[in-house]
């Protein structure tokens, strides 16, 4: 699911948002990584998360962390735009940045996603890229997100819940 996100920012089919796909792939790198250096402590996301905090070394937690403050944007985005279907993109991915991604960015990194936010296609373009009929793609959607919250929403739970995001 992790890797259907970069994807989906690929259809919206702006250069603006190539540093939001680098971002999400570098964070799902440190996941492989780790997964690579230790498949048995690292087979479950609660697995890997467990061994590194028991080994200090958090850089694969800390992926994850930002992968989901990531994937919190484009999921509250494209509900909103799902929502709201005069609402343009730029204003439904607006508006997620203001409650998922700004309160962790640094006056340094809040213009490039403002440019990124400026830069969406226009709703009607990025929909009839997803395909046809529209009532399919609409629907389908529906259910991908629903899924995508669920794993976003029981992730943050257990960081909440572990104290996952200390030192992080």
């Amino acid at each position: 699911m992790a890797n259907a996100c970069p994807i989906c920012l690929d259809l919206l089919g702006s250069a603006a948002f190539v540093v939001v796909q680098k971002d999400l792939n570098g964070n799902i790198a440190k996941l492989e990584a780790r997964l690579a250096a230790d498949p048995e402590k690292s087979a479950t996301l609660e697995g890997l998360l467990a061994a590194e905090a028991a080994e200090g070394d958090r850089t694969a937690s800390q992926g994850l962390m930002w992968l989901l403050r990531g994937l919190q944007f484009t999921l509250i985005g494209l509900q909103r735009s799902l929502a709201n279907p005069t609402e343009e993109l730029s204003a439904s991915f607006n508006k997620a940045y203001e409650t998922t991604l700004k309160p962790f960015h640094s006056w340094v990194v809040r213009p490039v996603f403002s440019l990124a936010m400026k830069s969406c296609p226009y709703r009607e373009d990025f929909y009839k890229k997803l395909g046809s009929p529209q009532e399919r793609v609409l629907s389908e959607g529906k259910k991908w997100l629903d899924g995508l919250e669920v794993i976003v929403t029981k992730m943050q739970t257990l960081y909440t819940e572990k104290n996952y995001t200390q030192g992080l």
